[in-house]
């Protein structure tokens, strides 16, 4: 087996994470996952950031909650903070104003979501550089940066996925189609909103989207033991099949009132309500 050269949860924050230590469920937990790399993948798009520096930021972004709780900081927050630090680690650093005015922008349009004016069309109203505003998420972004390198202990090496993908498909001899190309390289952007970058090591996650792939275009490869192609990547069949299974919870239907749940607790404070709301209720 190879030698993992990134940092994966420890069984004990895989069966218990900080934020359901706290009382949030499983299921409101990973929604809120989702959500958060959803923000920084919109604001690397409306940035024109780098697709590695999106993507390493979205892979701290799941790690950082393996350390600490929702409870404690907002996932608007640290997407920031972890796409203004992936920037500088992949060389291609944004100018904070820019980052701050993207966030304000896209947190504007999830509070226009949420009001009765919701199916009226969204305008952005620029904040005043003087204003309050400004200030607070060039604060929340400084402390959010800070948070992720003291709480990951500044372990911060990320290995991306692609050029794996590229080379099995080679092994495969798949690279000639290039709608199973395609729908690999999907699955492993959309993995990208599920924990299991830090779960499980690169080549589990790569065969698990060209497993996807491969069965979605009713490809055929030899699957029969002993010559199982994923055998050849030395990942095992039950990890596999699990990061299919997280993936594939990303496309579940979801009713209205969940949806507008995730959307209402952007921030921390928003979820320490929702807690003390819920445990009124239980209680």
């Amino acid at each position: 087996m190879p030698v993992d050269l990134v940092p994966l949860a420890s069984t004990s924050q895989i069966e218990r994470t900080p934020s359901r230590e706290d009382g949030i469920p499983a299921e409101l937990e990973e929604d809120l996952r989702a959500f958060g790399c959803k923000l920084i993948h919109e604001a690397g798009i409306l940035l024109k950031q780098k697709q590695v520096a999106v993507a390493t930021a979205q892979i701290l972004f799941q790690r950082f909650w393996y350390t600490t709780s929702m409870k404690q900081f907002g996932i608007g927050d640290i997407g920031m903070g972890a796409l203004y630090l992936a920037s500088k680690l992949e060389e291609c650093p944004l100018r904070m104003r820019n980052l701050i005015n993207i966030y304000d922008l896209l947190l504007q349009r999830t509070s226009h979501a949420l009001s009765p004016k919701s199916k009226d069309l969204f305008k952005y109203a620029p904040m005043s550089y003087f204003g309050n505003t400004f200030y607070d998420l060039k604060d929340a972004l400084v402390v959010a940066e800070m948070q992720i390198l003291k709480r990951l202990g500044f372990n911060v090496h990320v290995v991306l996925p692609y050029g794996t993908l590229i080379n099995y498909l080679r092994v495969l001899g798949l690279t000639s189609r290039k709608d199973a190309c395609a729908r690999a390289w999907g699955f492993l952007n959309d993995a990208m909103q599920t924990p299991v970058y830090a779960l499980y090591a690169v080549p589990t996650i790569v065969s698990a989207a060209i497993l996807l792939a491969s069965r979605q275009l009713d490809i055929a490869l030899p699957s029969s033991p002993p010559h199982c192609w994923w055998d050849l990547f030395d990942a095992p069949w039950e990890d596999v099949w699990s990061v299919c299974g997280y993936v594939m919870r990303l496309y579940r239907e979801r009713a209205p009132e969940e949806r507008m749940r995730v959307l209402r607790l952007v921030g921390k404070k928003d979820v320490r309500g929702w807690l003390e709301e819920n445990a009124v209720g239980q209680s």
